[in-house]
């Protein structure tokens, strides 16, 4: 269904996976990867939103440690290169690489002229970066890593924000939960939805802590809100 497409940046150019809807205009939705790179379930993710009406567009954003890393969530050994990668990462970089995604796929034939964002685990970092540091449209992050040492970067938003907390995330601790909270519950802009009792990417179909019934509760409530802001 996608294709692979390459996106310019004075630094050089990358990859990202593209799938485009059936209608002749859309806006665009810039998927941002989990620590295991642009593998099957991002490229799922990337089609199913496709299939939903959108442009949507999945960036390599390790091109810069190594291209094309493609693992999975299913052995010891893709664990630890997926954290190797994850330690490696500069996430301002990265912003910046997705701020050329989000221009490049403005001007994309098919794409009605705005753009969201919506990022998982290291993305979903990546996605509240792309809301407070870009001219995205709206953006969505689910269990963003670290948001709780970024809050003071919500002061910059002015586009909508939709924050998906798995309330037991062992990636994001109570005390760091309460932070975010704390800081964001207010925010004319944000909009928080919390998941009592469950992990750290509980939306990763076939993964460990996938739970179907609330992955569907988040994933409608992401598709409404793109709708509406989109």
């Amino acid at each position: 269904m996608g294709e692979t497409i390459a996106i310019k940046t004075p630094d050089g150019d990358f990859t990202a996976y593209l799938a485009r809807p059936q209608a002749d205009s859309a806006p665009a939705i810039v998927v941002i990867q989990e620590i295991f790179g642009v593998n099957q379930v991002m490229r799922d993710i990337t089609d199913d939103l496709a299939a939903k009406g959108f442009v949507a567009i999945c960036p390599d954003l390790f091109w810069r440690i190594e291209p094309g890393i493609d693992i999975t969530d299913k052995s010891e050994a893709e664990w630890k290169r997926a954290f190797e990668l994850f330690n490696a990462f500069d996430v301002d970089a990265g912003v910046k690489d997705i701020a050329a995604v989000i221009a490049q796929a403005r001007a994309m034939p098919g794409v009605s002229g705005k753009v969201g964002a919506v990022g998982f685990c290291l993305g979903g970092l990546l996605a509240f970066l792309t809301a407070t540091r870009t001219d995205a449209d709206a953006s969505v992050s689910y269990y963003g890593v670290g948001i709780e040492n970024r809050l003071a970067e919500a002061d910059k938003l002015a586009a909508p924000l939709m924050l998906h907390i798995a309330e037991e995330d062992q990636f994001v601790p109570k005390p760091a939960q309460e932070m975010i909270l704390a800081a964001l519950k207010n925010h004319p802009h944000i909009t928080i939805h919390t998941y009592p009792g469950r992990d750290h990417a509980f939306a990763r179909e076939g993964g460990e802590h996938y739970d179907a019934a609330d992955a569907a509760v988040a994933g409608n409530r992401t598709l409404e809100f793109f709708k509406k802001a989109l």
